[in-house]
């Protein structure tokens, strides 16, 4: 059975170490990026099955991220999980374009269990729903 591919983007060197980490030990090939710049190119270059993306990062905001991968034909049914420590009235109508938000600190069983629940998603999703 092939392994799912998640992108997590943050860059935060730390906890970008630390999640990707638990992901492996979790059964998931990961690819890492430290901007949304760097991110979009390689979902462009390795199409992941799932996305986690923080929202403060350089070059490209997690927002304009999504925005730019849900706009795109190729990519727009990839699910997006956004961890960030924005509270959710900051997130307000931007939630709309994530799947899930998880807000930092967090708990891994809870990041896990929204990766597992978008990945054995059949269809399409609804969007925005804020952990």
């Amino acid at each position: 059975m092939a392994k799912n591919k998640i992108l997590f983007v943050d860059d935060e060197r730390t906890i970008v170490i630390l999640v990707k980490n638990r992901l492996k030990k979790n059964g998931y090939e990961v690819i890492t990026a430290g901007d949304g710049e760097e991110a979009l190119e390689k979902c462009r270059s390795n199409k992941p099955d799932l996305a986690i993306l923080d929202i403060n990062m350089p070059k490209i905001n997690g927002f304009q991220l999504c925005r730019l991968l849900r706009e795109d034909e190729k990519l727009k049914d990839i699910p997006i999980i956004v961890l960030s420590a924005f509270v959710r009235d900051k997130v307000g109508e931007n939630s709309a374009v994530a799947d899930v938000y998880i807000r930092k600190p967090f708990e891994p069983e809870d990041l896990l269990g929204a990766i597992k629940r978008l990945l054995e998603t059949e269809g399409p999703i609804p969007r925005g729903k804020i952990s």
